[in-house]
């Protein structure tokens, strides 16, 4: 059975997009969503657990729109906060 849910792919601003053509050009066929948090970039100016709140944020609201993989594209993000996201 097929998943038709999307990936996701969040940064704190539109760096990511550069890791969201790479894995449009892999998986062409996948629906994808791009969040770019610009709202509160940049992240590397905040508290660590600023930046864990913010990508719990992001990860739930990806995971709303039912996407079956979530990639953090931000350095930061991914440094201060993917094992809370884990």
């Amino acid at each position: 059975m097929q998943n038709n849910h999307p990936i996701g792919v969040f940064d704190s601003g539109i760096g990511g997009t550069s890791i969201w053509a790479a894995i449009h050009q892999l998986l062409p066929y996948e629906k994808t969503i791009y969040l770019a948090d610009s709202k509160n970039a940049p992240y590397g100016q905040k508290s660590k657990d600023e930046i864990i709140a913010l990508c719990i944020k992001n990860t739930e609201l990806l995971l709303k729109m039912e996407c079956k993989l979530i990639v953090v594209a931000c350095n930061t993000a991914t440094t201060n906060a993917i094992q809370e996201l884990r």
